[in-house]
């Protein structure tokens, strides 16, 4: 479970701890494996603090009690805050209520209820064991930040996000198939941000043989990040890569020659990809949309025309504006300035994530087997490229 857990001897009021963003939760990818960086309190001492590392690592509850266990000192009596109710079944790790339980803790604040039923019920323990519990503190902002788990589970599927970099007539390269630059260098530095924050980075193969596109998580000196934070690179589409593309840099990718946007994502589910960053080009992407799978988009805009070149999207059915596809909680940014600047624009597609896009279906069961990485057919490559690098 994507959660952070704090640990506090004193007890804790919701103003005490409000106006932390998810940011002060987490860092980092759900399965990058990174620790996040400690949570300061303004008016009280934080004993412990821990994350969820991945599936069959110790859930946050957990790490933290062990953190505190650690440095020598004892939860008994302590309060703590958690983003999600804490499991109360035993799957890969043992229920952290019956540690929570064992430790001593007074009191557990959460903000969601978790919604499966094998872990869920875990307050009702907790509370019949005489432990206080409080329900709903920042449950917007957990939301937000548990949601490509939440959707995982609810809908057995990740969560996509398609990102897109285009110019103010919806271009993503000019006529002649040139791309680099459509958006600034401010631009640019978010989307590697908005990479680290995914488990995969997606292209088709006409995107990954006219731009051959790196797929990396590089920091502000163009760098690229540590192995542990890069995201797996995928490449959809029964076209062959020649040896030399740059997404076949390590082993560290996946090619999946089926064109079928829910087939690709069952193989993700797979390999317990809970995130996928969509980044073209505009046959996958529209692929997506048409299938109803696209749950956010992050739209780049730079203040350019062109005029003619490939568009962000083709067609995916809509034939009148009634049939447009707008944008929830649209939110914008503006990203540098002066002629480095740009506009970023993201907003959710599809139903609210109460209403799921399709009746839930089982998830896949965990396979060690890796899927073969072979294509099959050789069609002429056809010039579809984008800002993808």
């Amino acid at each position: 479970m994507p959660c952070t857990r704090r640990v506090r001897r004193d007890g804790v009021s919701p103003q005490r701890t409000r106006g932390r963003g998810p940011d002060d939760l987490h860092r980092g990818r759900l399965h990058g494996g990174e620790r996040g960086h400690p949570v300061l309190s303004a008016d009280g001492d934080v004993l412990a603090e821990g994350h969820h590392c991945g599936a069959g690592t110790a859930h946050a509850e957990v790490d933290a009690l062990a953190n505190l266990a650690a440095a020598g000192a004892s939860a008994q009596g302590a309060t703590v805050v958690v983003t999600l109710e804490p499991c109360d079944h035993e799957g890969r790790t043992g229920p952290c209520v019956q540690a929570l339980l064992s430790a001593g803790v007074a009191e557990v604040i959460y903000a969601q209820d978790d919604p499966t039923e094998p872990a869920g019920g875990g307050a009702a323990t907790l509370e019949a064991a005489g432990v206080r519990v409080r329900r709903g503190l920042c449950s917007q902002d957990a939301a937000r930040l548990n949601r490509p788990w939440l959707l995982t589970v609810t809908r057995g599927r990740p969560m996509v996000t398609w990102k897109l970099a285009a110019t103010l007539d919806g271009r993503i390269a000019a006529d002649d198939g040139t791309s680099r630059w459509i958006t600034p260098a401010a631009a640019r530095r978010d989307a590697h941000h908005l990479r680290r924050q995914c488990d995969a980075v997606m292209v088709g193969t006409g995107t990954a043989l006219a731009d051959d596109p790196a797929l990396t998580v590089r920091d502000e000196t163009g760098e690229p990040a540590p192995a542990h934070l890069q995201p797996l690179r995928v490449v959809v589409g029964s076209r062959r890569l020649p040896p030399t593309s740059r997404v076949l840099a390590d082993d560290h990718y996946l090619l999946l020659p089926d064109h079928d946007p829910r087939t690709v994502l069952a193989v993700l589910a797979e390999r317990e990809i809970r995130h996928v960053l969509l980044e073209g080009g505009p046959t996958l992407a529209t692929a997506f949309l048409r299938a109803g799978v696209v749950d956010e988009v992050v739209a780049y805009t730079a203040p350019a025309l062109l005029g003619a070149g490939p568009a962000a999207v083709a067609d995916f059915g809509a034939t009148t504006i009634t049939d447009a596809l707008r944008l929830r909680h649209p939110r914008v940014e503006v990203l540098g300035a002066g002629d480095g600047l740009a506009v970023r624009l993201s907003g959710d597609l599809g139903a609210d994530d109460a209403h799921p896009d399709a009746p839930a279906v089982p998830r896949p069961r965990h396979s060690a087997q890796r899927p073969d990485h072979r294509d099959r057919t050789h069609p002429p490559i056809r010039r579809h490229t984008e800002e993808s690098h």
